[in-house]
This record gives C-alpha cells, sequence and structure tokens, in this order.
C-alpha cells in the first residue's frame, strides 16, 4: 500500500476530492485530511488525520526503546563488572534491559506526543497557511488510477509527495514536482 500526498488549496476541493475517490474505489477509511482547523472536515463528513499520523510518538517511542535498551545493556555490564551483588542470575539481567527497554519506549512515546509527525514537516507552512493535506492510501493497482483521476479531475490539488506507507515511522516522504501530466523525481 502507498500513500500518496496531495495539498489542496481549499475545503470545497479537499470535498470534492473524497467524493471523486469514492468513484474510482478508495473508501473514506483509506482518505484522511489533516488541516489547520478540523471543525470544516467534521462538517462535510471527511475523515481527518489520526494520532498516527500527526504525531510522532510512534517513531519517538522507537528511538526511546533503543535508547533504553542501550542504557540497560551498559548499566547491565556495570552492574556485572562493579556491581556490590555476587552470583546475579543471568535472567535478572535480562529483565534489568527489558524494563529498561521499556521505559525508554514509554517516555520517548510521552515526548513524542508533544511533537508533530517528521513526515508532516516539509508541509507545516501549508497546513498554517490553511491549506488541506490530503493523504491518500491506495492499493499499488490502484495507484495511477487515482493518480490520474486527480490530475484530470482536480489539477488545483497539487501531487506533493509518496511514501510506501505513512504508518511506517522511518521512511522518507518523497516529494515530488510535477511537470505538466508526468511526474519527476
Amino acid at each position: 500500500m502507498k500513500c500518496l500526498y496531495y495539498v489542496a488549496p481549499e475545503l470545497d476541493s479537499t470535498a470534492r476530492v473524497a467524493d471523486d475517490l469514492h468513484d474510482v474505489g478508495i473508501d473514506d477509511f483509506f482518505v484522511h485530511v489533516i488541516a489547520k482547523d478540523e471543525s470544516g472536515l467534521k462538517k462535510r463528513h471527511i475523515h481527518a488525520g489520526n494520532y498516527l499520523e500527526t504525531l510522532d510518538f510512534i517513531r519517538e517511542g522507537f528511538m526511546g526503546a533503543a535508547i533504553g535498551l542501550f542504557a540497560g545493556v551498559v548499566g547491565c555490564i556495570m552492574l556485572d563488572q562493579f556491581g556490590p551483588f555476587e552470583n546475579i542470575p543471568w535472567y535478572v539481567y535480562v529483565a534489568l534491559c527489558g524494563v529498561a527497554t521499556l521505559f525508554g519506549a514509554w517516555e520517548g512515546g510521552l515526548i513524542g506526543v508533544e511533537k508533530e509527525n517528521k513526515k508532516l514537516e516539509r508541509f507545516h507552512d501549508d497546513i498554517e497557511a490553511g491549506k488541506y493535506l490530503i493523504l491518500i492510501y491506495a492499493r499499488r493497482d490502484q495507484e495511477s488510477v487515482v493518480r490520474h483521476m486527480m490530475s484530470r479531475r482536480h489539477p488545483e490539488a497539487e501531487f506533493a509527495g509518496l511514501d510506501s506507507h505513512f504508518v511506517n515511522p522511518f521512511t522518507a516522504v518523497r516529494r515530488r514536482r510535477t511537470t505538466g501530466d508526468r511526474v519527476r523525481a
């Protein structure tokens, strides 16, 4: 599944895009819109972006878990080498590393709740200016149909990027510029 990013200038255009996507077989579940003011989206029955799409807690949680694991391993090595206790069973070290990893993931998630999703950084100015970022999740066989429909029926919506799948926190959005009907990287 791929995530196609389009930037629409206004709410009416976004509503028309959502309706036309239904016509080509894209369900509501696979169309999310990120906007500065979500009240207009709710009035038009358009799905707003969820926390996975707008906040960075998944990415930061993974980073926190990695840091926690590293800290747990270093702490266990130090405990083994310099510790005041003798004959500590191996499973205690495993448990300590596990607790440190989980604590790091929890702390990372809390930090991520405060941050905008890294994938949205490049669209931040557009969203703050009142534009609408449309995320369309399409299967590979639907991608060309969606692109063709968007270029034909909605030239006002700018194709802004492509991602393998939005939920993977470590992939980068490939921003593309359009030249006529051709899209070049």
